[in-house]
């Protein structure tokens, strides 16, 4: 059917008409994208038209008049209608008639509707009081009536707003600041707003408000062709929900990918932010003009009063070989030649960090256009450029997004394609996976102080994440690609090795810190062969820090800092020779110690409950690495010393789920008492919150686990009927939990891992299922990120020795069934 054959049938049939002309139009399967919008908006022109005209013919000095997004003709199909009835106020009780007999129809079909009825004076006061108002009247669209009525308020607005440009785009610029602290950057949101998300359409109808001043204008190449995806986006997203959202909520994303023809949600998002980061860098740019060209009117009078007329000519400081720096900018020297000079990308990029400024478009635009591909390696000095756009702190981010914008990045690293404006699906992460690896390398360049190589440490932090764009092992295939792009870069073989081992470990620190019993000499001696070599460890302890800063705050802690730096300290004795304590050589701290005593003495559990704060400083340590200011608190410390007995680990942790307790990490092993006293001690050693409220007393958290212990306290019971009585929520559909057994992860227990969505009474259920698999617990390490439970627990056989193979594979898939059930 054609649009001529859609608006034929509802001129024949009114507002019913229109409504099933409208929904023939939107199941169309052969029209989507602008053409679509365009139908749409022609079709409920034609229809408000009718509407206007039927029973008006005598009314003069009226029009109607289409604001905003309907002006624009892009209706979606879940748009409001905004709408101005335009009058002269010669007939206001005609005028009136008229609205009603607009506005009902409107109501009646169910369509949103924003009106408002004002003559060109109160159109033009109001606009001036309210900055939306203004940005609305700008895309005015005449629909009927008095044409000449709605011409003469079009030209007073665009006038208005001219005038008034120096005044009201620092405004608008203000709204847009506001608008993106309180929605977020679209380009690295995993449920983004649309519309009000930075980088989102209202950002794009910013930008044409902006260049409808004549102030300034945005770098228009990809623009229109960012802002219609967004469109095409928000299209599907209101056909697939019938609601008139902007959110592109996780549980629609594949429904809304099909409805565009992409291959999954992924492809979906990549390219949700691969739009908004054209509108948002469009956004900086012309923003940053209009600075410029604000700041040039107001000091150009005194400037020509001094000099007694005349244009001044605008200095220019040189910053490096071919790069000055002129009007708040870098810039290409007028001697600068890019076709000649393959490194002036990478030196103009690193003068531009070093300085803290931006570097132009035109500069960024002519290096891409002109400049010769560096030669394979590199030559010393691109690498060293690099190096220095690395470590120069938060300015990187900017002059990256810069060279990014204009295909350079891809260019110099064409691995990088793979990973840029990547998602990442993960609730601990904030950043795809490109922006993730710069600020990794922002935030290394605080710790080059701290490793003899900083280069090493800057490229890594670069590469750490690169293999992410490709199947399997991120880690694996990141090594691979690590190799391949120092040996392009100019690195020997000895870095190369270096970087392609920081690579392939980046996550090892960490995960054994959190997840393995550093008593264990299996566990460091593990960590001593993959890493190999002091300089190594050294440069990806900071690596590791760098990596976990840069990914969010639910990644990083004091605690799990030093967690990570107790392990770095044992593996650094294996790599200068000296062999790690064996388990029973670890000694209690005094208050351990006491506790063990006192459960020792009264055969019942005895616990602490205080707040923690980071551990102290290492007087030895470099001041300039220690903490300043007051220590940071980390949550509540939970000791609890008990003696050894069966079902200890379910029974804490369910007392705990009971008093709505989160554990955020949990260590659980048996500790050696003093000589003389008998018997043998757990110690659980556990950081915790309240959910909300307050946190209960340490007596009934005591009397609750004497109870549980001897079995008179039903916890599962008691959990259950909790959870019926106030169902969860339902949200986001997790992932499901994983359990394997790590092997060669010790040689005196069997290791089984747990990964799964953290829920209240987890590792209850996970304790009892141990248990009621007939093994021991030798000591348990719990670590909760974002909304992942991350978990490692060693058992053992009755006999005390590691399970065999398949009677771990065994424990390992009931534990996952029982967590999938």
């Amino acid at each position: 059917m054609t649009s001529t054959d859609v608006r034929k049938d509802a001129e024949d049939s009114g507002p019913s008409g229109y409504a099933a002309a409208r929904l023939r139009l939107l199941t169309e399967e052969a029209r989507s994208g602008p053409p679509r919008r365009s139908a749409l908006s022609e079709l409920t022109d034609d229809w408000l038209a009718g509407l206007f005209t039927a029973g008006s013919e005598e009314l003069r000095g009226v029009s109607l008049v289409a604001v905003g997004g309907y002006g624009r003709g892009e209706l979606s199909p879940r748009s409001d209608l905004d709408l101005l009835l335009l009058h002269d106020g010669s007939d206001s009780q005609a005028v009136a008639a008229l609205a009603d007999r607009l506005w009902y129809p409107v109501w009646d079909l169910g369509l949103a509707l924003d009106h408002s009825v004002r003559t060109p004076a109160e159109a033009r006061k109001t606009a001036g009081e309210d900055l939306k108002v203004q940005l609305g009247l700008l895309d005015a669209r005449h629909l009927a009536g008095d044409l000449g009525l709605t011409a003469g308020l079009r030209t007073a607005v665009l006038a208005d707003w001219r005038n008034q440009a120096p005044r009201r785009l620092p405004e608008l610029q203000e709204l847009c600041a506001e608008r993106a602290e309180r929605q977020g950057e679209l380009q690295y949101l995993l449920e983004p707003d649309l519309k009000e998300a930075r980088g989102g359409l209202r950002d794009a109808t910013a930008l044409r408000a902006v260049a409808a001043s004549w102030l300034a204008d945005a770098p228009r190449e990809g623009l229109d062709d960012a802002r219609r995806r967004l469109l095409d986006v928000r299209d599907a997203l209101h056909l697939t929900t019938g609601r008139a959202t902007d959110r592109l909520a996780l549980q629609e994303q594949d429904q809304v990918a099909a409805e565009l023809g992409l291959l999954d949600a992924d492809t979906l998002l990549r390219q949700v932010y691969e739009a908004a980061r054209v509108i948002s860098y469009a956004s900086d740019v012309t923003w940053r003009e209009v600075g410029r060209v604000l700041r040039s009117r107001s000091v150009r009078p005194r400037l020509r009063a001094m000099l007694g007329g005349g244009k001044p000519v605008a200095e220019r400081s040189p910053l490096a070989e071919g790069v000055v720096e002129q009007d708040g900018e870098v810039v290409l020297a007028r001697a600068a030649r890019p076709e000649r000079d393959p490194v002036l990308p990478l030196r103009a990029a690193a003068a531009a960090a070093q300085a803290g400024l931006p570097l132009s478009l035109h500069a960024v635009r002519r290096l891409a256009a002109t400049v010769r591909p560096l030669p394979t390696p590199w030559p010393a000095e691109a690498r060293e450029q690099l190096v220095t756009l690395l470590g120069s702190g938060q300015p990187t981010i900017e002059v990256w997004e810069a060279l990014e914008a204009e295909g350079l990045i891809t260019r110099l690293l064409p691995d990088w394609e793979r990973v840029r404006c990547r998602p990442q699906r993960n609730a601990v992460h904030i950043w795809t996976v490109d922006r993730h690896l710069i600020e990794t390398a922002v935030r290394a360049s605080e710790f080059t102080r701290r490793v003899s190589r900083p280069d090493l440490l800057l490229v890594a932090a670069l590469l750490h994440d690169i293999g992410k764009g490709w199947p399997g092992d991120h880690s694996v295939a990141g090594e691979i690609i690590a190799k391949d792009v120092a040996a392009r870069i100019g690195f020997d073989r000895t870095e190369v090795a270096v970087l392609s081992t920081l690579v392939r470990h980046h996550l090892l620190l960490v995960e054994t810190a959190t997840r393995r019993d550093l008593e264990d000499p299996a566990t460091v001696r593990s960590v001593a062969e993959a890493v190999g070599s002091q300089g190594t460890l050294e440069l990806l302890h900071a690596l590791t820090e760098a990596d976990a800063l840069a990914t969010g705050p639910a990644a990083w802690s004091s605690w799990r800092g030093s967690l990570v730096a107790d392990l770095v300290k044992r593996v650094s004795a294996v790599l200068a020779g000296d062999l790690p304590e064996e388990p029973e050589a670890a000694v209690a701290t005094a208050e351990q110690e006491r506790l063990a005593i006192e459960a020792v003495a009264t055969g019942s559990p005895v616990l602490s409950l205080r707040a923690q704060t980071e551990p102290p400083a290492d007087p030895a340590a470099d001041p300039a690495d220690q903490p300043a200011g007051d220590p940071e608190p980390l949550g509540v410390e939970l000791l609890i010393a008990v003696p050894d007995r069966p079902r200890v680990l379910p029974a804490v942790a369910g007392v705990l789920a009971m008093h709505r307790l989160t554990v955020r990490t949990a260590e659980l092993r048996a500790l050696p008492l003093p000589s003389g006293v008998e018997g043998s001690v757990l110690l659980l050693n556990w950081r915790v919150a309240a959910e909300y409220g307050s946190l209960p007393q340490a007596a009934r958290l005591r009397a609750d686990l004497v109870r549980a212990l001897d079995g008179s306290l039903d916890i599962a019971g008691r959990l259950a009927e909790r959870d019926a009585a106030y169902p969860r929520r339902r949200g986001v559909v997790a992932p499901p939990p994983r359990v394997t057994v790590a092997s060669a992860a010790s040689h005196l227990a069997t290791v089984i891992e747990v990964r799964a969505q953290d829920a209240p009474g987890l590792l209850f259920r996970i304790g009892r299922a141990l248990e009621d698999a007939g093994v021991r617990m030798r000591s348990a390490h719990v670590s909760t990120l974002g909304a992942n439970a991350v978990d490692a627990f060693y058992v053992t056989g009755a006999s005390g020795s590691p399970l065999p193979g398949d009677e771990a594979a065994a424990v390992a898939r009931k534990l996952e069934e029982m967590l999938r059930g």
